[in-house]
């Protein structure tokens, strides 16, 4: 699928404007109210979350970034515009090695929970780097949206950091799986968060699942 130039450089006005950081959930109960739909990026930990968020609403330091795997620990929500438009949600890394195992426990059930039951969510989605492609811990996820019936769609990150070639076999072969995935969108979005390669597409998909 392809946007429009207008869809773009409309994404690009939105996502110029205010944003700003809510507040962070470390459970359930902490949510804010569903007043608004949000679209959640979920990623394996050093997938590059944080510097694609902050990529995508062009600012430097929105998304905490940490050399510490896994240090997001909660759900994070920004509002975007005045009034708030839409949310967007920064959920924890998962498929680190470091972390406790309760901890680990904690931050599955708080993900499960929040994919599940979150009428507002139109949107996740779910960044993969590139230079790895699928893991298990993907597919455990997607799984996991799959049974929730929760639309999602892949992004494959640090694009920059490996060979046209060996992106484009790496997109091929990602995206036949998630073609055969009930929730999945069936296009990827290609990225680089310090080549901005893929961002104003990005903000459009963003624009375009929250309606």
């Amino acid at each position: 699928m392809t946007f429009s130039p207008e869809d773009l450089e409309s994404a690009r006005k939105i996502f110029s404007g205010p944003i700003a950081f809510l507040k962070s959930a470390p459970a359930l109960e902490f949510l804010p109210e569903p007043t608004v739909n949000e679209v959640a990026f979920a990623g394996r930990s050093n997938v590059g979350k944080s510097s694609l968020l902050n990529a995508l609403t062009n600012r430097s330091s929105l998304a905490r970034t940490s050399n510490t795997p896994g240090r997001t620990q909660e759900l994070n929500f920004f509002d975007v515009g005045t009034p708030t438009a839409f949310r967007l949600v920064d959920m924890p890394g998962y498929g680190f090695a470091e972390a406790p195992k309760d901890v680990v426990k904690k931050w599955r059930f708080l993900i499960n929970d929040y994919l599940r039951g979150r009428q507002v969510l139109k949107r996740t989605l779910v960044l993969v780097d590139s230079r790895h492609g699928l893991k298990d811990v993907d597919r455990e996820v997607m799984d996991m949206l799959d049974k929730a019936a929760v639309s999602y769609r892949l992004v494959l990150t640090k694009s920059d950091k490996i060979k046209a070639s060996a992106l484009a076999e790496v997109a091929a072969v990602t995206e036949a799986e998630v073609r055969k995935r009930a929730a999945a969108h069936p296009d990827l979005i290609l990225t680089s968060s310090e080549k901005g390669m893929g961002i104003p597409e990005l903000r459009a998909a963003v624009i375009e699942a929250v309606g």
